[in-house]
């Protein structure tokens, strides 16, 4: 069985590909990466992919069994560009499609969950075996900028009250291996999350706790909070879409008490003590 893994020099792609090699052997890998230049010290076979040049993909594509679909971090059509890898999938003969979806997406009402549900209803569409993994947030979405918020003196947002249940990345990135390496997993749709559930609060204050700084919580209005997002360079559509979500999340549609991803792993998922611990590393 051959596996290919898109955005394999990517945060997600890399480290799955770690827990993956400790599954399967190292030569049934295949790394799909855009740049081929960046792809020399993985230690896999490797293979230029560009999500936006479909006539390249079908021989990158050749002999894979399974392909792990990241989704696009290029909101410039992001369906249009998964539209390409699904059909040059189906058209290769490729066996199953594992895609990196969002909670809830078939009938979440958050913007980003939009690309989402168009990309499980084109895999659908195309009659290819999926595994459809619904990721929750990630704790780095918020980890990634402790510097600034530190640098500010508080953390910002617009969630309110909202509880999500975050998962590290590489909480995910272990899950994204486990169900390519295993068919067992074929057909299988699962809402993903971590163990606990936190408001924008309780990261403020674990900040706050680990530092010996008092980094409180400040909530903002939305058009306020957007208004910052783009005053530090995010184009206006990815700040509108952060937005979004925080104020959605109030009505749980990025909380998830399945389990399913601590099942998974076969551990607990990362605690956000470790991972405020890890980003001010």
């Amino acid at each position: 069985m051959t596996i290919a893994i898109t955005g394999a020099t990517g945060q997600l792609g890399g480290l799955a590909l770690a827990h993956l090699k400790t599954l399967v052997d190292p030569a049934q890998i295949t790394a799909l990466v855009r740049d081929l230049g960046k792809a020399t010290d993985l230690g896999f076979a490797a293979r230029a992919f560009d999500y936006t040049a479909p006539q390249g993909m079908g021989a990158a594509l050749q002999d894979v069994d399974v392909l792990v679909l990241i989704s696009s971090s290029d909101f410039n059509d992001r369906v249009g560009q998964h539209r390409n890898v699904i059909n040059a999938a189906k058209a290769a003969g490729v066996g199953r499609i594992v895609y990196t979806s969002i909670l809830q997406a078939d009938r979440s009402p958050l913007l980003i969950a939009c690309d989402h549900r168009a990309t499980e209803a084109a895999i659908k569409d195309a009659g290819l075996t999926a595994t459809i993994l619904r990721n929750g947030w990630y704790t780095e979405n918020w980890t990634g900028t402790l510097d600034a918020a530190i640098s500010a003196g508080a953390m910002i947002g617009a969630a309110g009250e909202a509880c999500f249940t975050p998962a590290t990345r590489a909480d995910y990135a272990q899950a994204l291996a486990v169900v390519a390496a295993d068919e067992a997993h074929a057909g299988q749709v699962y809402e993903l999350g971590g163990d606990a559930a936190i408001t924008l609060a309780d990261i403020a204050a674990e900040v706050s706790r680990q530092t010996g700084k008092t980094i409180p919580y400040n909530d903002l209005p939305g058009d306020v909070y957007q208004g910052i997002l783009q005053s530090i360079g995010l184009p206006a559509g990815f700040a509108a879409l952060l937005v979004d979500v925080d104020q959605k999340a109030g009505d749980g549609w990025l909380a998830d008490r399945s389990g399913s991803l601590r099942q998974l792993i076969g551990r607990p998922t990362t605690p956000l003590a470790e991972a405020v611990r890890a980003a001010l590393a």
